[in-house]
């Protein structure tokens, strides 16, 4: 009887340590950005005609819609200015969210034709969305000159675990790619390629807050990537280029629209807005509104990279700024937010929070989840 209960105790703790233990594992470092978020902020105005996808962009509606800036090193400013340029506009209906997508590029050419194959293999363009913008279940969308597509949808970014749902469909997707040249024809020089994307609102409102599209006025949280080989000819082809002393294929570059600060596209909280508006294109002119919370969630953002890195040095969460070497940094100091946050930690678990007076708090996590409630403190 003895040994029978202690034998069910052993087994007991056994199952909730295993439990437990893909939690604390996942947890590793993260790296930090090199730059705080630079806000991109993009105006989608409504088309009043559905879009014909052939990859062009010569409609009416999106030549009155304005230019996203260029793309920068995915790094930031302070890295080398792109050999290419590389630009977006977006529009929208009732049925779909509409990107469009211009590459500079001298040399088209690319090689995977399967969907779903890892598109950035080859030279690509690659749209994020995180609709609202908590940096968990958000959607990558890959799209080569071919035309070949790799959607997936992420559960949580690769440092927090994911995992990519790589059998996810954007059921109804609408995709087109135009050359401005000869695809894969190294005999002559091109101008570049340009791509059109229609996405289904019935798929983006998933992950979308309240499961619905959005209404006039709504922000979404979205990037936007390109990745670039450096390229040689070989037997009349085109190959990537290597580095002559180890034989290895060169690292590609890496543009996108709002720099990530570190060579990883997934750190939703480093990414652009748009903005939707009513207004069909080329009506009036608009402006998109500022988030109010950019700096207290870079503030939360900063104390969860301390924390993740502070877990895999000590074996546990730091119980406070001193800790975690922040207590000096006037930038978590937030007009309107009571500081210090607010640190809770157990073994493997922490939350951070901060509050303003009106009782309106915003929240970070362990695996990265940011979230805002409100109460009705004064």
């Amino acid at each position: 009887m003895f040994q029978k209960k202690y034998f069910r105790l052993f087994w007991l703790l056994l199952v909730l340590g295993f439990l437990s233990y893909p939690l604390f594992s996942s947890l590793t470092r993260v790296e930090e950005p090199k730059i705080s978020p630079v806000l991109r902020y993009y105006m989608c105005f409504r088309t009043a005609q559905p879009l014909t996808i052939d990859g062009r962009l010569d409609e009416e509606s999106w030549k009155k819609v304005y230019w996203s800036e260029d793309f920068l090193d995915i790094e930031g400013k302070g890295k080398p200015k792109p050999r290419f340029r590389t630009r977006v506009k977006m529009l929208w209906d009732d049925q779909y969210f509409y990107v469009g997508a211009e590459l500079e590029e001298p040399h088209v050419w690319a090689t995977l034709k399967d969907r779903d194959s890892i598109i950035y293999l080859d030279n690509d363009f690659e749209v994020f969305i995180d609709p609202d913008g908590d940096t968990h279940n958000y959607y990558e969308l890959e799209i080569n000159a071919l035309n070949t597509v790799w959607d997936l949808m992420l559960v949580k970014p690769y440092r927090d675990g994911g995992p990519a749902i790589h059998s996810w469909d954007i059921q109804g997707l609408k995709t087109a790619v135009y050359v401005d040249g000869t695809l894969n024809n190294p005999n002559d020089k091109d101008k570049g390629w340009s791509v059109e994307i229609a996405i289904p609102w019935e798929v983006l409102k998933e992950a979308a807050a309240f499961k619905k599209k959005p209404e006039p006025g709504d922000q979404w949280r979205i990037n936007f990537s390109r990745v670039e080989y450096r390229t040689v000819v070989e037997n009349g082809v085109y190959v990537k280029a290597k580095d002559q002393r180890t034989g290895q294929v060169l690292a590609e570059d890496n543009w996108t629209w709002a720099p990530q600060g570190v060579i990883n596209i997934h750190y939703p909280e480093m990414w652009g807005y748009v903005q939707f508006t009513a207004t069909e294109a080329g009506k009036a002119k608009e402006y998109c509104d500022e988030d109010p919370d950019a700096d207290v969630k870079w503030a939360l953002r900063r104390i969860y990279y301390r924390q993740r890195n502070f877990l895999a040095e000590k074996g546990r969460f730091a119980l406070n700024l001193e800790e975690l070497n922040l207590a000096k940094d006037k930038d978590l100091k937030v007009k309107g937010w009571n500081y210090p946050p607010t640190i809770m930690t157990t073994e493997s678990l922490f939350e951070a929070v901060y509050t303003n007076q009106s009782g309106v708090k915003w929240h970070i996590r362990q695996d990265g989840l940011v979230w805002k409630t409100e109460t009705n403190e004064k």
